[in-house]
């Protein structure tokens, strides 16, 4: 299911998460659709002589659980994307599961722009970290 709220709804603390399981076939997917087909990510004899000792996902599948929780849970439908920062903290391995949370931080009403601090979490250890603005829709008039 899909939200839609409107930047006239939205408040400061307001917090959402998805949290999704990243599998070899997930990290293979992306790969195709990114372009991005660095071994350390899809070879594992390759990734275990780095030094994360095997396969872990792209930073950007993990923004992409970011792009998610914006796009389909806070603030939803018609959010768009004006910017976003992010911090690589810690790897993601294959099986672990990945909870992306957004929080309202600011709010900037003459562009209907909403600030959020975004993270990634793997059971207690932060792996991304950063922010986004978002624009969201005022509430249709009637």
């Amino acid at each position: 299911m899909v939200a839609q709220h409107f930047f006239d709804d939205i408040t400061i603390g307001q917090r959402e998460s998805l949290v999704t399981t990243v599998t070899a076939k997930l990290v293979e997917a992306f790969a195709a659709v990114s372009g991005d087909n660095n071994p350390l990510h899809l070879d594992a004899d390759y990734a275990a002589t780095t030094r994360f000792g095997e396969r872990i996902a792209h930073g950007a599948l993990g923004t992409s659980f970011i792009s998610a929780v914006l796009g389909t849970r806070l603030p939803g439908i018609g959010a768009v994307f004006v910017s976003q920062s992010t911090k690589f903290i810690a790897p993601v391995r294959l099986d672990d599961a990945v909870e992306a949370i957004v929080e309202v931080t600011d709010l900037i009403p003459e562009k209907n722009r909403v600030v959020f601090a975004t993270r990634c979490m793997v059971g207690d250890k932060m792996v991304v970290v950063g922010d986004a603005i978002v624009y969201v829709p005022s509430r249709p008039k009637e």
